[in-house]
């Protein structure tokens, strides 16, 4: 199966990324054929420093390859080097009914969050990640929970450019982790975790460890003491159950067993411990790829020509069947 994802390049990728999205990436590469994008065409919708655009595409590049994405079996490439996305975007977008983007969630979020920013381009963004995932044929994509509705936006544009211009695309699935699809913020846990928050919210794939224990010690709880998973009585303990379970592989019910008797005081002390050891590899491999730019920057050329010949393939039988060519 072809799959596809990416994640914006939009500066300190947090846990939540990682759990909802890039973690189910290193199993789906082993037998799959992947395309995983670093979309920093998407990133440009919201407040960005231009200046610090490509030092963030060169650090999500380090937090791919420091999960495990192998440039060797997956592609990995830079949205914008490729400018078949930005063509089919408005390939699609004229078959694309204005009310389906209306009633995008993301839009009115992020138009909420960033009133002096509300542009054309982040109310057709789920338009070009159709167009993302549709210009590799993209079969399945792995993402978090809050970007589901935007593939299923992409299933319907799938199909009724086939309906209306003959077969070209397939309608990819929607791949959600079982658990984890949407990590909540530590200072707000019936909030989405969002590096957009403040700082204290959420945890940097890049923090050193006394901003990790600092982040997680002070993170809101619940009423009580016990360590149990409730997620409507309990959401700030549920969360943080969420994380360790993740992390470590272990069952929920197994971790609550760990703390009987004890209070959110042990529990956060050895979630800090868990998160701080996950997250050591992430640190040493930034460290590492912020003195090998040439290396990255060769896998991320070589990831662009490999998309590309998909890419042009996918556009000439496009512009064929609109009468384009």
């Amino acid at each position: 199966m072809r799959i596809f994802s990416g994640i914006r390049p939009t500066g300190g990728l947090h846990i939540g990324n990682y759990l909802g999205a890039i973690k189910q990436w290193i199993s789906l590469q082993e037998s799959n054929e992947c395309v995983f994008c670093i979309v920093d065409l998407h990133a440009i919708t919201t407040p960005y420093d231009p200046k610090e655009l490509q030092k963030n595409i060169l650090d999500t590049t380090a937090v791919y390859l420091a999960a495990g994405i192998n440039p060797e079996k997956s592609v990995i490439f830079v949205q914008s080097q490729v400018k078949e996305h930005a063509e089919l975007a408005w390939l699609l977008g004229t078959i694309t009914p204005m009310g389906e983007l209306s009633r995008m969630t993301q839009f009115k979020d992020k138009s909420k969050q960033h009133k002096d920013y509300i542009n054309a381009g982040l109310f057709t963004y789920p338009v070009l990640m159709a167009s993302d995932i549709l210009l590799y044929k993209g079969q399945a994509v792995p993402v978090g929970k809050d970007q589901e509705q935007h593939v299923e936006l992409t299933r319907t544009i799938a199909k009724k450019f086939n309906q209306k211009f003959g077969k070209v695309f397939d309608e990819p699935e929607t791949i959600l982790p079982k658990t984890g699809a949407k990590i909540m913020s530590l200072t707000d846990p019936k909030r989405k975790m969002s590096k957009s928050d403040e700082p204290k919210s959420c945890i940097s794939l890049f923090d050193s460890p006394e901003d990790i224990t600092k982040k997680i010690m002070s993170a809101e709880t619940d009423s009580g003491k016990d360590v149990i998973y409730n997620v409507t009585k309990k959401p700030g303990i549920s969360n943080l159950l969420t994380i360790y379970s993740l992390l470590t592989d272990r069952p929920v019910k197994e971790i609550e067993k760990d703390f009987v008797g004890k209070g959110y005081g042990d529990f956060k002390k050895s979630l800090a411990t868990v998160v701080v050891n996950y997250l050591e590899p992430f640190r040493r491999k930034q460290k590492e790829l912020q003195t090998r730019d040439v290396y990255v920057k060769d896998i991320l050329a070589k990831g662009a020509s490999r998309a590309r010949t998909i890419a042009e393939t996918t556009m000439a039988e496009v512009r064929s069947k609109m009468g384009l060519a």
